[in-house]
């Protein structure tokens, strides 16, 4: 990629002119990305790089039909061009329907509040990584497997369009993912924390809390009983309320996964009810210091803040152009790659329900027997039904938490879940740990929030 942006604006400039009267629709994304991978498993580094690599991929729509190309070489970029065009040539027999956007001519960064990554070495996030590993272990002898994971990518984008749209565009992710395994006999148990950001390498620095609490549930967990599965109503921590409103309910709102399934799209009707007059539920990657904020998507849509749910009523969804377009609604901003390999499909940015009224101690009140869960552990969604894991358990008895708990999952339909919504707590937190997959594009930075919420008539599985 040459390194003067005047000549690459020339460049792009040049070959949008003399490509884009063969398609209605052409973009060129240029990309150059810097990243760090190391991984500890026990006294074992399995990983330990540092890597740049330099590419770019284009985009051609003609008559509703795409055509995609990627490369590693500008001097390749002609025939990819070709390639693209040929393609959506080839494959389009309808219309081309994108949402309209203003084109855009700009160059942005988003700011970091500390030190940069870049300018840590790699013997020095070597050293890091060396010392949570050995907090891990220290816990316990019981514990018998550990990992520790660190992450960090720099990527700097260029978008250039037929439209007349030319964004230069760079952030900075990190990333660090602890886990501990305990044994005693044949019973195993599993600890994990995570922690992201996109402001400063600092945050990542000072997590020894955070990975000793990951050893010590595990060690815990050991000689807890496990939850007697049964229907309960259930007190949720915001750590889950955010990965419930993302797995669960998120995924539901890109377009992509409705505007051509007609029975999602019967579901997922504008204007039905879905929760209590207190739910508001919200996807933007405008809101500022987040793993899944910027200013523009991968197509050149700025950034917004999407309501999705409003006083418990579907209002809104996620878009691309395309799917916007298809669905005669504005573009939302919400399409993203993970890097040029992939073309942009519908993805969350940072999804989140605003905090309510109820103080987080009457969440608990009046409950006879229920759980209270913190944390997850893991989880899988299919379609509208869910099922998570969670770190830590209590009881819930007469209102007051009681004798941890292990094994705790929850499950049942997002929609259903929605609705039985019983109070939503005045407290909020952001979990900067998330990792979204989706389309083969696995791991792309998002953030989750939320309260802590009361739900009735939560299916809990632990021991029958």
């Amino acid at each position: 990629m040459p390194t003067l942006l005047a000549d690459v604006q020339n460049l792009l400039s040049d070959l949008i002119t003399r490509y884009s009267s063969r398609v209605d629709y052409l973009m060129i994304r240029l990309e150059e990305a810097e990243d760090t991978d190391i991984l500890l498993r026990g006294d074992k580094v399995e990983t330990l790089s540092e890597g740049i690599s330099i590419g770019g991929h284009i985009r051609a729509c003609h008559k509703g039909g795409w055509g995609f190309s990627s490369f590693n070489h500008l001097t390749t970029i002609q025939d990819r061009l070709e390639e693209a065009i040929s393609a959506a040539r080839m494959v389009g027999d309808e219309e081309t329907i994108l949402a309209p956007i203003k084109p855009v001519q700009a160059v942005c960064q988003l700011p970091l509040t500390g030190t940069d990554p870049r300018k840590i070495s790699l013997s020095r996030k070597k050293e890091l990584c060396d010392r949570y590993s050995d907090l891990l272990k220290s816990v316990d002898r019981r514990i018998t497997t550990t990992s520790v994971r660190y992450g960090d990518s720099s990527q700097r984008v260029i978008i250039a369009t037929s439209e007349g749209t030319f964004i230069e565009q760079s952030w900075v992710d990190m990333e660090m993912r602890f886990a501990a395994t305990a044994r005693n006999g044949d019973t195993v148990q599993t600890g994990r924390e995570t922690s992201g950001s996109r402001q400063a390498f600092e945050d990542l620095i000072d997590l020894d809390a955070q990975v000793k609490s990951a050893a010590q549930r595990a060690v815990a967990a050991l000689s807890l009983p496990s939850v007697k599965g049964n229907t309960y109503t259930v007190v949720i921590d915001p750590i889950l309320t955010g990965l419930f409103v993302h797995e669960a309910f998120g995924h539901l709102s890109e377009a992509d996964m409705a505007y051509e399934n007609p029975d999602l799209m019967e579901v997922m009707t504008i204007g039905r009810r879905f929760g209590p007059k207190d739910l508001q539920i919200f996807d933007g990657a405008d809101p500022n210091g987040h793993r899944g904020s910027y200013f523009y998507d991968d197509e050149g849509t700025p950034a917004t803040t999407t309501q999705l749910i409003q006083d418990g009523i579907l209002v809104g969804r996620l878009h691309s152009r395309e799917t916007a377009g298809k669905l005669a609604e504005a573009a939302t901003g919400n399409a993203r790659c993970l890097n040029y390999h992939y073309a942009p499909i519908v993805r969350m940015t940072n999804t989140w329900i605003e905090r309510g009224k109820t103080p987080v101690a009457d969440l608990f009140s009046e409950i006879k027997e229920g759980v209270y869960a913190r944390n997850w552990l893991g989880g899988m969604t299919n379609g509208e039904m869910f099922t998570f894991s969670a770190g830590e358990a209590w009881m819930i008895r007469n209102g007051k938490i009681a004798e941890p708990v292990k094994d705790v999952t929850l499950s049942g339909n997002v929609f259903q879940t929605l609705a039985d919504i019983e109070a939503i707590g005045d407290d909020f937190y952001w979990d900067e740990s998330g990792g979204c997959g989706k389309g083969g594009q696995n791991g792309l930075p998002v953030g989750c929030g939320g309260p802590s919420l009361r739900i009735r008539d939560v299916v809990v599985g632990g021991e029958a």
